[in-house]
């Protein structure tokens, strides 16, 4: 009995606090509960945007805003209804038609209207004093060029990549000042021209993936880079991994015949051959201990010189042999071989380049002819710089500065020490033998560009059959890599097909694409041909680009601008500016003169 009586209480006691939440429940019906902070606007943080190296946006935040109702604090829904309306771009009915035939009290009205049509609800809202409507301002990453450079830029979701992911703190604004911006080493044009490029190999080669880089060796500057396939960071909920994948970082792969140029530049440079070094390729590389390795060809008597421009393997596993093992391996790794270049964020690969005491008797032959080795493309192009710069290597980077959100503040990004590699001879002589492989009747001669001096070097890699763990007969990674102009490269390009179908080889479908990359950039970038150099004399004309007038204490003068010239007003914390239409500015509200408050809607009407 003791116990029935504890369970009849607690019963009870459970039972009155039912009682008293439904009635309370009923009581806020009636009344009508009041609607959570109606108009209330908060200030939202700023994040900073992304911009190519030109200032053209890859990434913004957007200000936008969800209207919403609540209905028991409806006083009159048919004046609601007819006075928000045509702000919302819905008619009366259909707003009455959306709340009524809600059973919920909270009934979204339009999701992602913009900010200034926000800012013109909240205004109207208050002035008409109508109750029951909320205005929940929000914000949102657009990435206005969708997929291109998506690897290297990333998104902003539910995790950060890419670059979003590694300057997230400097990105990310507070309350109190809004993130700084991060100028990328990218040019918008080279990564166009690039993926465009790279799609149309993919596409006739049956490819299942291409990497196509190119570079400033005197910067380390990485104008472009694509990795297909690829995606839309609008859009990345629908991606998957293998395109969001920003290969020429993160995927290692032999090199094969390309690896040549550094081997061969590492041997000449130490002494262990000169140019004069005779070597003969009877079609394979007999070693002291171990099985023979095949030739390509049967070559005869080759130097360091018809190794390059014939892509003897043979030659360079007999040039190997003069050279010890950690002799070799130390003179690679000065060329950054087995260690990340910095410039590819998180993820970033360090290929595999085991020491010299791991090696076995066939490893060092192998590896002077770009097998038993994996690289990044990234670790191409920062060893290419070397032979570029006249043996200066100069690591490649990706992040050219960041800016404050005022823009009063400007810091640039570097990456690493430049330092001497090879001596200043050898690296012009790597040159000549790859300008001499793009001559006519040469193993690169498809990659050729008229009145340019172009160095050149192919490849062609079996990959690694995953099941077997051995060489695979059917899969290869056909590449190229070029620099020009030859006399003082200003410009490196790395192509690498994966898996291509039908043809394999990297002189045959890698090379075309080289050639028709640099013919498009070599105008582009201004680097002279040889029979239409560029002159630069003081009758030049020079016409300045147009500038955008300071917006600080009074509204300027924008007519006859353009809408690129426009595109950092966007990124104001402080005011909001409306770009309607394209080309040049022909009208504008509020009119020059007008003092600049915050907040304040600045319009430009643009033909």
């Amino acid at each position: 009995m003791k116990f029935k009586y504890r369970y009849i209480t607690v019963f009870s006691l459970l039972a009155v606090f039912v009682i008293y939440l439904l009635i309370h429940y009923s009581l806020l019906m009636l009344r009508g509960a009041p609607a959570p902070a109606a108009r209330q606007r908060t200030e939202l943080a700023e994040r900073g945007s992304i911009l190519d190296r030109n200032g053209r946006i890859l990434a913004i935040q957007i200000r936008f805003a969800d209207v919403s109702v609540w209905k028991p604090s409806i006083t009159d829904i048919n004046v609601l209804s007819n006075e928000i309306s045509a702000i919302l771009d819905m008619t009366p009915a259909e707003i009455r038609e959306r709340i009524n035939s809600s059973v919920s009290n909270f009934v979204f009205l339009k999701r992602q209207i913009d900010d200034v049509d926000a800012r013109r609800l909240s205004s109207l809202l208050e002035e008409k004093k109508i109750d029951g409507v909320r205005v929940q301002p929000m914000v949102g990453r657009v990435y206005p060029e969708r997929k291109m450079a998506s690897q290297i830029i990333g998104f902003v979701g539910d995790t950060n990549e890419g670059i979003e992911f590694a300057f997230n703190d400097i990105l990310n604004g507070s309350e109190a000042s809004a993130g700084s911006h991060v100028v990328l080493t990218i040019d918008t044009y080279v990564q166009h021209i690039l993926e465009e490029i790279a799609l149309r190999t993919m596409n006739d080669t049956g490819a299942e993936a291409v990497m196509f880089a190119a570079m400033d060796p005197r910067t380390g500057d990485i104008l472009g880079s694509a990795s297909l396939p690829d995606f839309d960071p609008n859009n990345f909920r629908s991606s998957d991994s293998v395109s969001r994948m920003n290969r020429p970082a993160i995927w290692a792969f032999e090199p094969g015949s390309t690896f040549k140029v550094f081997s061969i530049a590492a041997l000449l440079d130490s002494g262990a051959i000169s140019g004069n070094s005779v070597f003969v390729c009877n079609g394979v590389y007999n070693p002291a201990r171990g099985a023979p390795i095949n030739c390509m060809g049967i070559h005869g008597r080759v130097t360091a010189r018809e190794i390059i421009i014939n892509s003897c393997n043979a030659g360079a596993a007999y040039a190997s042999d003069n050279i010890t093992n950690s002799a070799f391996y130390k003179l690679l790794s000065d060329f950054g071989f087995g260690s990340r270049t910095g410039a590819g964020g998180r993820g970033e690969t360090a290929g595999y380049f085991v020491s010299s005491a791991n090696w076995s008797d066939r490893s060092k032959p192998t590896i002077a002819f770009g097998q038993e080795i994996a690289v990044s493309a990234l670790q191409i192009l920062q060893a290419t710089s070397v032979i570029a710069n006249d043996g200066i290597l100069v690591p490649p980077r990706i992040v050219l500065r960041t800016v404050s959100a005022d823009g009063k503040t400007s810091n640039e990004l570097h990456n690493g020490e430049r330092r001497r590699v090879i001596s200043e001879q050898t690296a012009r002589a790597m040159r000549s033998y790859m300008v001499d492989t793009a001559s006519s009747g040469a193993m690169g001669w498809r990659a050729a560009v008229r009145d340019m001096s172009l160095g050149v070097k192919t490849g062609t890699a079996q990959l690694i059959d995953p099941v077997t763990r051995g060489y695979s007969e059917t899969d290869f990674i056909s590449s190229c890599v070029a620099l020009f102009p030859a006399d003082n490269p200003t410009l490196i390009l790395y192509l690498a097909i994966v898996k291509p179908k039908g043809e394999i080889f990297g002189t045959r479908i890698a090379a075309p694409a080289i050639r028709e990359a640099a013919e498009s950039l070599i105008d582009y970038l201004g680097i002279p041909r040889g029979r239409n150099p560029q002159v630069d004399h003081p009758p030049s004309v020079n016409i300045p680009a147009a500038r955008l007038p300071a917006l600080e204490t009074h509204v300027p003068d924008f007519t006859g601008l353009s809408k690129r010239t426009l595109m950092p007003l966007l990124l104001r914390g402080d005011i909001m500016v409306e770009i309607r239409g394209d080309g040049w500015v022909c009208r504008q509200n509020p009119p020059a003169g007008t003092p600049v408050t915050d907040g304040m809607t600045i319009i430009l009407e643009l033909e």
